[in-house]
């Protein structure tokens, strides 16, 4: 089996990388995800390279031949080199000395077998000789590609073990590249083991539960998630996975793209102190944190005044908002999309207009300020200065007469 001619393999620099590498003598290979995509015919967008060279031989050959080196894991053997089209990794041959369920103690080898061992699935242990394309397959991953199976190498239980992240990999891999039923030893293993996730740090947890979930079709595998309780052990809100059919239908509606975030609330009840817990639980950032919180505090009457909606919490909030309210496919496609098309306006009052018409400076300009901010929402955002000039002049005349 050959790998397939691409035009990632014509990147800029590639070919003097890899001759620095000693790619022609077999010393270096294309290995991991750009093997695996590429033989599905699908983009790929990093390249990852093994090598049987140390990380300093490595560092040294790139220098020499004035490519850019990033010792960015130098102490696990990775180095990174920086291509006029993109970084690309490479790494030293390794095989585990040792595991604990987060981290691994490696050792080098020169054994390419030893190295493909280490990897999770057989899918992902598929390298290819970067002149040839001669695909080395030792634990039947062409095999299970074509049939879109994910299969962990050797042992499930034993895999896991070693790096506990693989049960929630696993799911994120089906998910993308497996066809019918999962393989049900892979399936067993990760939910005999799902408490080992409480052994992860949160923000791993965070990574790759996001990035299930930001695929295009997640819900048959986050159905087959909860039905096996892999989220119960970290996310026991998380107790049905209807709400995630309801949402991505109203995206597929309105054209809206994929979203882990937005996914992750429509999975969460609607209650925005618990979506804060979540997001601390899972320590997502401050920006994350208060777009779970928003999108937790949506309601039934959203729907009927998406633009005041908008322009209260943003554009994008908004619509993830209404994409996550119960009201029918076609309303929420229509409101989308205008809201899509429409540009937040600029409240064209301040509190220096109010002073200049009278009112004292003090909380009274706030107050008053926000009065004419209401009615002016309320009446449709005019932009006409006529318009916003009879609301301010009504409001402020009020508030004369009630501080006299």
């Amino acid at each position: 089996m050959k790998l397939p001619g691409a035009e990632w393999q014509k990147r800029k620099g590639l070919e003097r990388l890899l001759a620095a590498l000693d790619a022609a003598a077999g010393e270096t290979r294309f290995v991991g995800g750009s093997v695996r995509d590429g033989l599905l015919g699908l983009p790929v967008s990093d390249i990852d390279l093994a090598t049987r060279l140390g990380p300093e031989a490595v560092m040294e050959r790139l220098q020499g031949a004035h490519i850019k080196a990033v010792p960015t894991g130098i102490a696990h053997g990775t180095v990174t080199a920086v291509l006029a089209d993109g970084p690309v990794e490479i790494t030293t041959l390794r095989r585990d000395v040792s595991t604990d369920g987060r981290r691994a103690t490696i050792a080098y080898t020169d054994d390419w077998r030893e190295d493909a061992a280490r990897r999770d699935f057989t899918i992902n242990a598929l390298s290819a000789d970067p002149l040839t394309g001669e695909v080395h397959d030792y634990f039947g991953g062409a095999e299970d590609l074509e049939a879109r199976r994910v299969r962990f190498i050797g042992d499930p239980l034993t895999r896991i073990a070693e790096d506990h992240l693989r049960i929630l990999r696993f799911f994120r891999f089906h998910a993308r590249f497996g066809r019918g039923a999962p393989d049900a030893a892979a399936l067993e293993a990760c939910t005999a083991r799902a408490n080992d996730l409480m052994a992860l740090s949160r923000e791993r947890i965070a990574d790759e539960l996001l990035k299930i979930l930001a695929l295009p079709d997640p819900m048959e595998t986050v159905t087959l998630m909860t039905r096996h309780g892999i989220f119960a052990p970290v996310l026991p809100e998380i107790a049905d996975a209807a709400p995630l059919a309801r949402l991505l239908e109203r995206e597929r509606a309105s054209g809206s793209r994929p979203d882990g975030l937005r996914r992750l609330a429509a999975l969460l009840p609607a209650d925005a102190t618990l979506a804060t817990s979540v997001a601390a639980r899972l320590r997502l950032s401050r920006k994350a944190t208060k777009r779970l919180a928003t999108l937790a505090e949506r309601a039934a009457n959203d729907i009927s005044e998406p633009k005041m909606l908008a322009y209260r919490i943003g554009t994008e909030e908004a619509c993830d908002r209404l994409l996550l309210s119960e009201a029918g496919p076609a309303a929420i496609a229509s409101a989308v999309r205008a809201l899509r098309d429409w540009s937040l306006p600029v409240f064209p009052l301040s509190g220096g207009d109010l002073i200049a018409m009278g009112i004292k400076p003090g909380p009274a300009v706030a107050r008053t300020l926000q009065a004419i901010e209401r009615a002016w929402m309320a009446q449709g955002f005019p932009t006409g200065g006529d318009a916003v000039r009879s609301l301010a002049r009504d409001i402020v005349g009020q508030a004369l007469r009630e501080s006299q």
